[in-house]
């Protein structure tokens, strides 16, 4: 099964107490354990300093809506080229970590993205809905896997393993841009093969299909794993 892995950060501007040149200084608001109002905490106290070209990078990560790969994040950033954009995300990364913020940024499908921790999602889902917007049923997750598995792959092949017709699943899927047509068979009327989309690992977290649980034996077909096969399937199917 697969699960959404964080939440994409988007918003606005966070506050700076300096120019470019000394990069973004971070206040945070600190609520007293008396349980008092938040109090904010001196300037002179911050949690980290960012580049003029961390920020930059920052800022491009924040706004995005879709994972940026490095080159053309390079590009948005004016940075030198795609080996400097790398250099400054594992700078970022450094900064969230030493001081704990709920921010990473991860590579996806092709590029990079801005989230928010796993322990976060129960909060934030309480204002996205983002559950609701990814949730798929249980005949289209079951599809989707196989294909992510065994792709490419045509649909008489994944009836086989399911056991049950897929047309109206893998049409679902191909509507929510996690599934496309990546070619033709060589087998007779040239069915269509099916592929997963770069929007597939973007919402799924994962770098490439080899970040699929268990993702090289099950994908190699020389391994002996088995794709496990739904004896019984109710109502969704078509």
């Amino acid at each position: 099964m697969f699960s959404s892995r964080t939440w994409n950060a988007r918003g606005g501007n966070w506050p700076s107490t300096g120019g470019d040149e000394a990069g973004w200084n971070w206040s945070w608001r600190n609520r007293q354990d008396s349980g008092t109002a938040p109090a904010l905490i001196p300037a002179s106290i911050v949690l980290g300093v960012r580049t003029a070209k961390m920020a930059r990078v920052e800022a491009v990560l924040l706004v995005a809506g879709t994972a940026i790969p490095p080159r053309r994040l390079a590009q948005l950033a004016t940075l030198a080229d795609a080996t400097e954009a790398r250099t400054i995300v594992g700078k970022l990364n450094a900064v969230y970590e030493q001081w704990s913020t709920p921010f990473r940024v991860e590579r996806v499908a092709a590029g990079y993205r801005l989230f928010t921790l796993p322990q976060y999602a129960l909060w934030l889902g309480k204002l996205h809905h983002r559950e609701a917007d990814l949730k798929l049923t249980p005949p289209a997750l079951e599809t989707l896997t196989v294909i992510a598995y065994r792709q490419p792959i045509t649909r008489a092949d994944v009836e086989a393993i399911r056991g049950v017709q897929c047309s109206e699943m893998i049409k679902q899927l191909m509507e929510r841009n996690l599934v496309r047509i990546g070619g033709t068979d060589d087998s007779l009327g040239r069915p269509f093969l099916f592929v997963t989309t770069p929007q597939f690992l973007e919402t799924f977290g994962l770098r490439d299909l080899d970040d699929l649980p268990l993702g090289f034996r099950l994908r190699n077909p020389g391994s002996g794993e088995a794709m496990p096969q739904n004896d019984s399937e109710g109502s969704g199917a078509a």
